[in-house]
């Protein structure tokens, strides 16, 4: 089965670049470092290093934590974190800088795989919540490299799809030395598409053990008194196509009852910076974006947070965070980090990424979730009227934050570094 799932990968391989080349028009991150996929180098790299690899910004978001522990109590260890994406890549970069190395997660063909752990020659592979990639877990196998899948999650629709292919499924799971998952539910998961129960550990979430700088707290506060000129400030945070439209119809109605309100609108995505920035200006909004280091007035209706990596600083600059992907069926983002940073946290329907998290934050009356635009604009309302509501929201998310923290610890402890 794997050979066959090889030579599918070889043939989709044309459309899987002509996609990047897509995807470049829009944000040209997209067409540099292509050899990079193809395990192709053009510098040397140090070897027997532990590799880390995280999809995206959000995984990269949760590692970073695993990353500085190691890093304290080990200095002395080599570390390679590869990404799939730009963003995942910048966001590298920029927390991490030449502390540890980093390239593009290679394509998962045989010859291409090879040549990746040939350069870097891993001691230990670890990857972040869910990438099965069947050549990959082979090699690792084959070459005896320890290989641990973290934090990790599993969708119901995720299961259906790997049942139906378990003679490709099963001998990945089987190249796996532990799984450490962020709840029960995703550890039954995991057995039920044929992992050993043996391999599986709930270990919780790492994403709980947030940490935020005093200096985040600091400069926010600034942002809010000269930045921001002291207006209330309702930040809609990673947002998504079709959510940014809603908010401003939103705004326009809020904005008659609160005059002092500003949207602040931090799109997921930095190739629709652009489009967001159209959308506003076509709807009739003056709007300043964070690029232009221009300071907000009176006559500001919408500021966009055109730059990647500060949003915690806007977080703590906000009155109110509503977090995006929630309004559309993208199945939600991170609302840990606004709650550790200490603002008020509003969601819509879509929460099937952080389903539990936002149950348990409902339950403990932690955040507020609204069905639909309505919703969220007598959320707002409220939330503004009430100074006190917005207080407790705050300490019961936050102390929600303190009572499942943990997991980094245990997940170090698992590793055996």
């Amino acid at each position: 089965m794997r050979r066959l799932y090889s030579l599918l990968f070889y043939f989709v391989i044309p459309f899987v670049i002509l996609r990047l080349w897509w995807r470049s028009l829009k944000n040209p991150a997209y067409r540099q470092r292509w050899l990079e996929r193809f395990g192709i180098y053009s510098q040397t790299y140090s070897q027997n290093v532990i590799w880390f690899h995280a999809v995206s910004v959000g995984e990269c978001e949760a590692l970073f934590p695993l990353i500085f522990l190691i890093q304290t109590r080990q200095p002395h260890r080599s570390i390679l974190i590869t990404t799939t994406t730009p963003t995942g890549s910048a966001r590298v970069k920029t927390v991490l800088g030449e502390s540890v190395q980093h390239v593009y997660l290679p394509y998962d063909l045989p010859n291409v795989i090879a040549r990746f752990l040939k350069t870097f020659k891993p001691k230990m592979a670890v990857i972040v919540e869910t990438e099965i990639w069947a050549n990959l877990y082979h090699a690792c196998a084959a070459q005896q490299i320890p290989l641990y899948l973290i934090n990790a999650r599993l969708s119901e629709k995720s299961v259906r799809g790997y049942q139906k292919i378990p003679s490709l499924v099963i001998p990945a799971l089987n190249a796996i030395t532990k799984i450490a998952t962020q709840t029960e539910n995703y550890k039954n998961r995991f057995i039920s598409i044929g992992a050993n129960p043996n391999a599986v550990q709930n270990l919780g979430n790492i994403k709980f053990d947030v940490t935020v700088s005093g200096a985040i707290f600091s400069e926010g506060r600034a942002l809010k008194n000269t930045l921001f000129a002291q207006r209330f400030i309702l930040l809609a945070a990673s947002t998504h196509d079709g959510e940014e439209a809603l908010l401003l119809e939103c705004y326009a109605k809020l904005k008659l009852q609160i005059p002092e309100l500003l949207l602040a609108i931090a799109p997921r995505h930095p190739e629709r910076f652009a489009t967001v920035k159209t959308l506003a200006k076509n709807a009739g909004f003056n709007i300043i974006t964070r690029t232009s280091q221009k300071f907000c007035d009176n006559e500001t209706d919408v500021f966009l947070i055109d730059t990647l990596g500060e949003l915690k600083l806007f977080y703590a600059a906000a009155d109110i965070a509503f977090v995006g992907g929630s309004f559309v069926p993208i199945g939600g983002h991170n609302v840990l980090e606004p709650a550790a940073v200490g603002v008020p946290v509003l969601f819509g329907l879509e929460m099937r990424n952080f389903a539990q998290i936002a149950e348990k934050m409902l339950v403990e009356q932690a955040a507020i979730q609204c069905e639909n635009i309505t919703e969220l604009e007598t959320a707002v309302i409220t939330l503004y009227t009430q100074p006190a509501l917005r207080r407790d929201l705050i300490t019961r998310a936050k102390n929600f934050i303190v009572q499942n923290q943990g997991a980094t610890e245990r997940i170090y402890n698992l590793l055996n570094l």
